[in-house]
């Protein structure tokens, strides 16, 4: 029976997780490693935690209400959490399991010091750090408070941290199981925690050791400050001795207590240089036993060092797999797509196989490597200019990773590249090339719907693989290239010669309001003739502001002026509802699967304009062009040389305003055919789930486009691989993607370096000119937006979703973009000022808050 409760330390190994926990599983797997000491113990099981749970039957009833209530009401977490802890805590052990625990005490020594430590069975996974959210209590004596401090174990449980973190990871509290490990108690001189990474910039080859003297609970709970080694290929590379004032101490009858440290020893090392050196190598082993980096806690007694625990670093960034060992630069994606949320597996697997260059996949988010690019001088110049104009802050990342000795190998400087700019002076070309490319590309799409009807089974993935290759080729055209350059390189000609002429700044923002042929601003206008298609009937005004259902759009003919909305709607999804937030996801829920998205944004634009308010705005805009354009030329035409620079800047202005619009075309194109693929595949995994190879078709999202395909034609599917890959997604959602990684971990972001913007202000890029002072809404989902005329909108990142929203606020800013992104680009087309790149604007601006954005000179000030 006993062996029901309890287990040795050193019979257990890593895949014993439901048995023992997270960290017995990893206590027993670090016993078995080689040159690796762990205090003698044993295991209480999760078997004798679901029989003192069967004890306990009103503990269900209490985990009936605690389902029911939201994370985010703390109060209602708090109560019902300590309720279940005390009932748990005034359990009585039955007796053949007090006997398991007592009879494996009496082996290790009853009246020895031991610590007793909870083990979860959702705790130390490779996904999650549940990292001190239950209890450990050091230097018990006696088995009477051995056997007290177990429960206590159990009880924790239901910290109401541990309840409130385990609802927001999606855990359900009845399949966590509680195991507890007993280990003879070690009395240190010194002990900390060892990162097999560097924590704060995911360097995989920098080591950090913190120590402090006595017990590890000084440093674990604040009491002092640690000495902080980093060591890198075997040398201490950096330390700071900290002055530890204080410890913690184990008393001689039980329990801890804190100390003062001798003064002469306070500023003294807690370890040697040769001590942390073979520590490192120690976790080094650890790490390797593991496989991935590790947070490792550590004493040294007087015959050497023990581990206590070891758990992966959860918070790291993930490296994109590669199989050689040479260095790799990564520039993330998300960054220059304005889409930096996780993406699943078949979305990430899509765009690859749809990019024009290679893509690295990690952590969620698609890298592309630089490193060759960046280590050529014929290349180098030409990359930093083209990423410092889309988002200084990559550029700046580069230069740091540039700046590091070694990091990539010298090549030759091979021909000369121009920079991305081109010539002084660019060339024109013919405007009619615009109504060509979108001619070409509607062709294209209306070809790929005719011809992918049929098609399914393998079949429809061979034929996926040659619509690949046909997107690629519509992308790849180089008159689309000519088309997207023309207005790029008119902009910041324009921008440099009238700051240089007449010291303007940005003066191709207002230049390009109204421009013709931008898909994504007549979006946004395009809602609000939606609008004007509701207001006049107020009970179909009524009915959605109560929508729920995505069905709704049948129900509104029912409804009086309800026919001529849906029509409106519908016209609208037609044009524009293959569009959605993170449309670069081939997984995300379109408008035209999920119209409620749009319900909240039609409302506003009913309540803030009136009729006609879309064509207003798009001539008001236009005549604003207009104005500055007449009065540009004019002013420069009063300069020497007026003339030549008048008759170039004109060109330039016609040739901004010819091309400017079309640099939005494309994505609506690629979104077009995401579409078209999406639909297809959906149907496919629809046919699956009828075949009983899905349990559901969203299930085929976690699958990579040619895992969806092995699937199709063997109809076999490992669940089990879903079930893995939804873990890693819902772990993925919690990582920020840096700017720029290293193929080391490192994960750089870069800095702004200006001094001239005002104390307290945050900074960011200046991507639309103008100066606005307004409330803050901070808006981190569209279908949450409830926006008044005059609201400055600050959100993570805005694609060409959001632009149905910029018609309604007054700025903008962001954590997320660069100059020609496409909240930037629709930001200067509607004349909003606009802010981006403000790093954590929306944790650091408050919702409701009154801020003064300069879109000119690219910062935000607080004013409440």
């Amino acid at each position: 029976m006993s062996e029901r409760y309890v287990w040795d330390l050193r019979d257990i190994d890593e895949t014993q997780v439901a048995v023992v926990g997270g960290k017995g599983a990893h206590l027993g797997a670090l016993s078995r490693i080689d040159g690796v000491r762990v205090p003698s113990g044993f295991c209480v099981t999760t078997e004798a935690f679901r029989r003192i749970m069967a004890e306990a039957p009103s503990v269900d009833d209490l985990l009936d209400q605690l389902a029911s209530v939201n994370a985010d009401d703390r109060e209602a977490v708090r109560a019902l959490s300590e309720r279940i802890r005390r009932t748990i805590e005034e359990t009585d052990l039955p007796g053949e399991l007090a006997a398991a625990i007592t009879g494996a005490l009496a082996r290790f020594g009853e009246d020895a010091a031991y610590a007793v430590r909870s083990s979860a069975t959702a705790e130390d996974l490779p996904t999650a750090s549940f990292a001190g959210q239950q209890d450990t209590y050091l230097n018990v004596v006696g088995p009477a408070a051995i056997l007290r401090h177990i429960s206590r174990c159990w009880a924790s449980l239901f910290t109401e941290r541990a309840v409130t973190y385990r609802e927001r990871n999606g855990i359900d509290h009845r399949t966590v199981r509680m195991a507890v490990v007993v280990q003879r108690m070690v009395f240190p001189q010194a002990a900390g925690i060892l990162f097999t990474a560097d924590p704060v910039t995911g360097h995989r080859k920098v080591t950090t050791v913190d120590a402090g003297f006595g017990l590890g609970e000084a440093l674990v709970s604040g009491l002092v400050n640690p000495d902080v080694f980093k060591v890198r290929d075997g040398e201490i590379v950096d330390r700071a001795i900290a002055a530890k004032r204080r410890a913690v101490h184990a008393r001689p009858d039980g329990g801890t207590e804190e100390v003062a440290i001798d003064p002469q020893r306070q500023e003294q090392p807690a370890l040697t240089d040769e001590q942390v050196v073979r520590l490192v190598e120690l976790g080094r082993r650890i790490e390797a036993h593991f496989g991935s980096p590790q947070d490792i806690e550590w004493c040294l007694a007087d015959d050497g060092f023990r581990i206590l625990q070891s758990r992966p670093i959860t918070t790291l960034f993930p490296i994109p797999a590669s199989d050689d060992h040479e260095q790799h630069i990564y520039v993330s994606v998300g960054h220059q797509q304005m889409m930096t949320d996780a993406m699943k597996p078949l979305g990430l697997s899509m765009w690859q196989l749809t990019a024009m260059v290679p893509m690295h996949a990690a952590g969620g988010r698609l890298f592309v490597d630089v490193a060759a690019r960046l280590a050529s001088p014929a290349s180098r110049a030409g990359l930093l200019d083209v990423m410092g104009k889309g988002d200084p802050l990559v550029r700046d990342a580069l230069e740091t990773v540039l700046d590091r000795e070694g990091l990539l190998p010298p090549q030759d400087a091979g021909p000369g590249a121009p920079p991305a700019g081109g010539a002084a002076t660019p060339a024109e070309a013919d405007p009619a090339i615009v109504t060509e490319l979108i001619e070409r590309s509607e062709t294209s799409v209306a070809a790929l719907e005719r011809d992918i009807r049929t098609r399914s089974g393998p079949e429809l993935f061979d034929f996926l693989r040659e619509a690949f290759a046909e997107h690629k080729r519509v992308l790849g055209d180089p008159l689309n290239m000519r088309a997207i350059m023309a207005g790029m390189e008119a902009t910041w000609w324009l921008n440099d010669q009238l700051l240089e002429w007449l010291g303007e700044k940005n003066a191709a923002d207002t230049l390009t309001l109204s421009a013709p042929d931008n898909i994504t601003s007549e979006m946004g206008l395009a809602l609000l003739d939606v609008a004007d298609a509701i207001r006049p009937h107020p009970d179909v005004v009524t009915f959605l502001q109560g929508v729920e259902d995505e069905g709704f759009l049948d129900e509104l003919p029912k409804i009086e002026g309800g026919t001529a909305a849906r029509d409106a709607i519908e016209a609208y999804l037609d044009r524009y509802g293959m569009r959605c937030v993170g449309e670069i996801d081939i997984t995300r829920p379109r408008w035209s699967e999920r119209p409620t998205t749009l319900v909240p944004a039609i409302l506003d634009n009913v309540r803030n304009f009136g009729p006609g308010a879309a064509g207003r705005r798009f001539e008001q805009g236009r005549l604003k062009a207009r104005e500055k354009e007449q009065d540009v030329l004019a002013r420069l035409r009063t300069q020497p040389d007026g003339e030549r620079r008048a008759d170039a800047t004109k060109r330039m202005i016609d040739q901004v305003r010819a091309f400017a619009g079309y640099r939005e075309y494309p994505k609506y194109g690629i979104v077009s055919r995401y579409f078209v693929y999406k639909r297809a595949l959906l149907a496919e995994a629809e046919r699956l789930v009828r075949a009983g190879v899905l349990s559901e078709k969203e299930d085929s999202f976690y699958l990579t486009f040619d895992e969806f395909h092995d699937v199709s034609r063997s109809h076999r599917l490992d669940e089990r691989l879903v079930e893995q890959r939804k873990d890693a997604f819902r772990s993925y959602q919690a990582l920020t993607p840096p700017r720029v990684l290293t193929s080391d971990g490192e994960a750089v972001n870069g800095a702004y370096r200006r001094d001239d913007v005002p104390a307290g202000a945050l900074t960011g890029l200046p991507v639309s000119a103008g100066t606005i002072e307004g409330r803050a809404r901070v808006v981190l989902d569209l279908a949450d937006a409830d926006l008044e005329p005059g609201d400055i909108l600050v959100t993570t990142f805005t694609d060409p979703s959001w632009s149905p929203l910029f018609v309604g606020i007054a700025g903008l800013v962001t954590e997320v973009g660069g100059l020609m992104t496409h909240g930037a680009v629709i930001a200067r087309e509607y004349g909003l000022p606009a802010v981006v790149g403000v790093d954590r604007a929306t944790r650091l601006i408050r919702d409701g808050q009154w801020i003064r954005v300069h879109g000119t000179d690219g910062y935000v000030e607080f004013l409440s």
